[in-house]
């Protein structure tokens, strides 16, 4: 009988602990991230929290994800979201982001300047890079520069994401420089025209499920991809996906956290932010799949191999992008891309 009561007593609080326990409604990208982002991050929070759940919806692009949370202003269903930092600055403007300070995470003043775009309330999270990637069974010379892309060879066989992407936005600054352009801030047009003769040889400006996989499979044969992705993708058993970063250097991408405003589990909400932004979460995020830390104290806790693969190992490659400028012209750059670029596809 005495056993029976401990029993009844044990699953009552256990009921009891159950009801009490939160349900966080996370927001991020699909697909690999999403799966390495569950076992690096979520579950690993949720055993340190076991009064919280960790719901994670996943989206293939930060546009849809802003689409959404903007739909959702009066009555939000989201606690926090993952997306491009741009991104992050228009939901900031739209009222979808609540401001983030030290009452929200301690680890906010040991973020990089990078992880912080003046105006917007999100803050980095992750760091990464474009970069080329292209099936290696299918390229006799490795490409190192840019202006591979408009090797004959691959005509027809090229696959990239068109702007408002952060590819095509980041790949018309760059292709602006190569074509003389001086000054992104007030004229991306030489990178436009640039892009406009690279247009007929693409494939697609959609690449479906992304832009890996037409190219793993030989579908394609070179494309645009993001850093981190592409390394975790290139080091599969049997992979013929490489990577390359091109001589005239790519543009740093910038994945925000932010706390949706209004959320309805704040507490919970503040609580997965801080632990994304410490270092020891941000290390394991690099070690597992190549995203370079915010957090200024997590690069001495990431394996050397990992840190090498990470857009850390091309600093000196990288473009000086002012981010607030890019939030700037990315719908004046999608526009002119809609206009002039698109159509030329064959």
């Amino acid at each position: 009988m005495k056993m029976k009561t401990l029993l009844l007593s044990a699953s009552i609080a256990c009921t009891a602990v159950a009801a009490q326990a939160e349900t966080l409604n996370l927001m991020g990208y699909s697909g690999i991230f999403e799966q390495y982002y569950r076992k690096a991050v979520v579950e690993p929070f949720m055993a340190q929290n076991p009064d919280i759940t960790v719901e994670y919806f996943g989206m293939p692009n930060s546009a849809q994800m802003l689409g959404t949370l903007r739909s959702q202003v009066a009555d939000p269903q989201f606690d926090v979201a993952i997306m491009d930092i741009t991104v992050s600055k228009a939901g900031t403007d739209d009222g979808v982001f609540a401001p983030l300070d030290e009452s929200v995470t301690t680890h906010i003043k040991d973020l990089v300047p990078l992880a912080r775009l003046e105006g917007t309330n999100a803050v980095g999270v992750t760091l990464d890079s474009m970069t080329m990637i292209y099936n290696k069974d299918l390229v006799v010379a490795p490409p190192t520069s840019w202006e591979d892309l408009w090797n004959p060879a691959y005509e027809g066989k090229i696959v990239l994401a068109a702007a408002p992407d952060t590819t095509g936005l980041i790949f018309t600054v760059v292709a602006d420089r190569m074509a003389g352009g001086t000054d992104y801030k007030t004229s991306t047009d030489k990178g436009i025209e640039k892009v406009m003769t690279l247009a007929p040889s693409v494939q697609t400006w959609e690449p479906h499920p992304d832009v890996y996989q037409p190219v793993m499979t030989g579908s394609a044969i070179i494309g645009l991809g993001w850093n981190a992705r592409a390394q975790i993708l290139a080091g599969g058993e049997g992979s013929k996906l490489a990577v390359v970063m091109p001589k005239e250097g790519s543009g740093f991408q910038i994945n925000a956290i932010g706390l949706i405003e209004n959320a309805q589990n704040t507490d919970a909400a503040k609580r997965f932010i801080d632990y994304a932004l410490s270092p020891e979460t941000q290390a394991a995020l690099a070690n597992a799949m190549f995203y370079a830390p915010t957090n200024a104290h997590a690069a001495a806790l990431i394996s050397k191999e990992a840190l090498g693969k990470t857009v850390l190992s091309t600093t000196g490659s990288m473009l000086d992008l002012d981010w607030n400028v890019m939030a700037q012209i990315r719908e004046g750059v999608a526009k002119e891309w809609r206009r002039r670029v698109i159509p030329l596809t064959r």
